[in-house]
């Protein structure tokens, strides 16, 4: 219910009702009292008294009934009487008469008694008659209202009458604001994307060969990545009409509703043509059919059935450019899917450290920058981070940096903008002494084992101020260049994961041992399980036993069942485990073996609360050898 309607509820029904009531009560005749003719009804402050019937006629057989007032349609009375008991005085009385009977008026009339009858007075006929055609008349009016406004403005909230239009926006020439120019590290996806917008401007170039352009692209990718932004640039760039809706637009509660509103977006796309037409988040109306429960002919398949007959049906839709952006694609129809329909799929991943460094100078565009901070230093900072993360990551640091009431954003602000974004707010430091040196062991423990393992990423930062729900955190930077990882490397993860928990071990025993290393023993599970489920580096040998990390989608995976024994089961928990104990084993030895360093580094990180990993390995340098990574290192252009 739209908010037009909701407004005609709240004021027009309570009025209706109090013109109603108002009605019943001029009808019921309780007003005309005043009116000139005299009442119609007893008056009840006058009658200190009532009388039976049966006294009443008793009465005036002995003649002591002097007058009588009949009201009500005979059924209510005024007498005045002589009371015998009271000194013969007047008295009235009040009596309940059965009806205005015949015989009672020639009582009367035999008798000699004054008599008076006062009949009802009702409202006029026309009151009757506009009371009965008040709330019909108001319903048809708010009607006819919404009606009007619905067609004088489109797309506003009147349209009542507007379901099965399309809710695209339509623009001539989409003016967003957005050029390729300003979208960076996708070069690939801008790459075929810019194809799409050269045959919109001249065809010629592709049908002199005989090439045709696809009719649909689907832009996949995680969220973040830049898909709308894409399309925006597209809109910016081609210069002819554009229709942007999301998937959630098409379908309604109404049945039909959903595939109305398809046919006449592809109505309007045809009186358009050549134009652009994009759908958000597709996978809202593009799901597999005959995935939900007690049938397959529910609104969402209508509307996917028509869109695929729109797309590439019998007529077909020459001139009509589809672009989509979806994060699921594996939920998605496979009709859908297949060329002719969406013959392209663009993938839009999160960018390498030269489309990080590219994104960076396009956000930093209007940032004030300190001369000494490094865009790339920043890139290496932010391995995993996609175009949206990088562009918070630029403004929280602007925001430190003007809560600070400094000029430029330095390197301080950037650092303290990624541990928020990653980690997340900044707590108080750590005042009781007890958990402070625990937490101190446990942190250098995976700050130790991290730089004496060779296969392991290099220490970044140490620290002991608490953020998000850890107390303390060790941050490595992780060689992302390297697509490809090895066994030796897992097993680096693996140990420096562990060292938390072997540095409590060692220093303050097994029994004393805490829950701070709750989260790195989940991810040591999981990695040792994926090594022998997935990537076949186990005794098992070269099987994978994994069904893949999709999400489970209903009406797919509901009944799929496991096509691993239960004896096969049984080895894969014996190699995870046996992984997981010796990697520990490994961890435990290394630890007990650097016990000296390890207490320096915890008073020297008691007293800083924060080391970098310069520091932190110049110190550890004193004690040990630490041996040299192996690390690639890109040239940036």
């Amino acid at each position: 219910m739209n908010q037009r309607w909701r407004q005609i509820l709240l004021w027009g029904l309570p009025i209706t009702v109090a013109l109603l009531l108002a009605l019943q009560f001029l009808g019921s005749g309780a007003l005309s009292n005043l009116k000139p003719g005299g009442p119609t009804e007893a008056p009840r402050n006058t009658a200190v008294a009532r009388m039976s019937y049966g006294r009443f006629l008793d009465y005036v057989e002995a003649g002591r009934v002097t007058s009588v007032d009949i009201y009500d349609g005979g059924r209510d009375a005024v007498v005045e009487a002589v009371d015998p008991d009271l000194d013969n005085r007047v008295q009235r009385l009040r009596v309940d008469l059965p009806g205005l009977a015949p015989e009672l008026i020639n009582t009367l009339k035999t008798e000699g008694i004054s008599f008076d009858v006062h009949p009802p007075k009702t409202a006029p006929p026309a009151l009757g008659i506009l009371g009965n055609l008040l709330f019909p008349l108001l319903l048809i009016g708010s009607l006819i209202f919404l009606a009007r406004r619905g067609n004088n403005m489109p797309g506003g909230p009147g349209q009542a009458m507007q379901f099965g239009k399309t809710k695209a926006r339509f623009a001539m020439e989409a003016e967003t604001g957005v050029m390729f120019d300003d979208v960076a590290g996708v070069n690939e996806a801008k790459q075929d994307l810019e194809e799409v917008v050269t045959f919109l401007k001249q065809p010629e170039k592709f049908t002199s060969v005989g090439a045709q352009i696809p009719k649909g692209v689907l832009l996949v990718g995680p969220p973040g990545t830049g898909k709308t932004l894409l399309a925006k640039a597209i809109a910016g760039e081609a210069g002819v009409p554009f229709f942007s809706l999301s998937g959630s637009e098409f379908v309604e509660m109404f049945v039909g509703v959903g595939a109305s509103r398809v046919r006449d977006l592809f109505k309007r796309a045809k009186e358009n043509s050549p134009c652009l037409i994009f759908i958000d988040e597709i996978d809202a109306v593009g799901r597999q059919r005959g995935a939900g429960i007690g049938g397959g002919n529910d609104e969402r398949e209508q509307t996917l059935n028509q869109l695929l007959t729109e797309m590439d049906g019998f007529e077909g839709n020459s001139g009509i450019i589809i672009i989509a952006a979806t994060n699921r694609p594996d939920v998605l129809d496979s009709a859908l899917m297949r060329p002719g329909r969406f013959d392209r799929q663009v993938t839009v991943d999160a960018p390498d450290i030269k489309g990080r460094l590219s994104i960076l100078k396009v956000h930093s565009r209007n940032k004030k920058l300190a001369e000494d901070l490094s865009l790339e230093s920043i890139a290496r900072r932010t391995p995993g981070f996609t175009g949206a993360d990088l562009a918070n990551l630029l403004n929280e640091a602007a925001i430190l940096t003007a809560r600070r009431r400094k000029e430029t954003i330095s390197l301080a602000e950037i650092d303290d903008a990624v541990d928020r974004i990653i980690a997340g707010l900044e707590g108080h430091p750590l005042t009781d002494g007890r958990s402070k040196r625990l937490i101190a062991y446990h942190e250098v423990g995976h700050a130790l084992v991290g730089s004496l393992v060779k296969d392991h990423d290099p220490v970044q930062k140490v620290t002991l101020i608490p953020r998000g729900q850890a107390q303390g955190l060790t941050w490595f930077s992780p060689d992302e260049e390297q697509m490809l990882v090895s066994r030796s490397q897992l097993k680096a993860r693996i140990m420096g994961a562990l060292g938390g928990r072997a540095a409590e071990d060692v220093v303050f025993g097994y029994a004393e041992v805490t829950t701070g290393a709750g989260g790195d023993i989940q991810m040591v599970a999981s990695i040792a399980r994926q090594m022998v489920t997935r990537y076949g580096m186990s005794g098992l040998g070269q099987m994978s036993t994994d069904g893949g990390s999709q999400e489970v989608f209903l009406g797919r995976d509901l009944m799929t069942r496991s096509d691993t024994s239960e004896g096969t089961s049984k080895q894969i928990d014996e190699q995870v485990r046996g992984i997981v104990m010796q990697c520990y084993e490994e961890t435990l030895s290394l630890v007990q073996g650097q016990r000296e360093a390890m207490d320096r580094l915890v008073e020297l990180l008691i007293e800083k609360e924060t080391m970098d990993g310069d520091e932190f390995r110049e110190v550890l340098a004193n004690y040990t050898t630490i041996p040299e990574k192996d690390r690639f290192s890109p040239v940036l252009s």
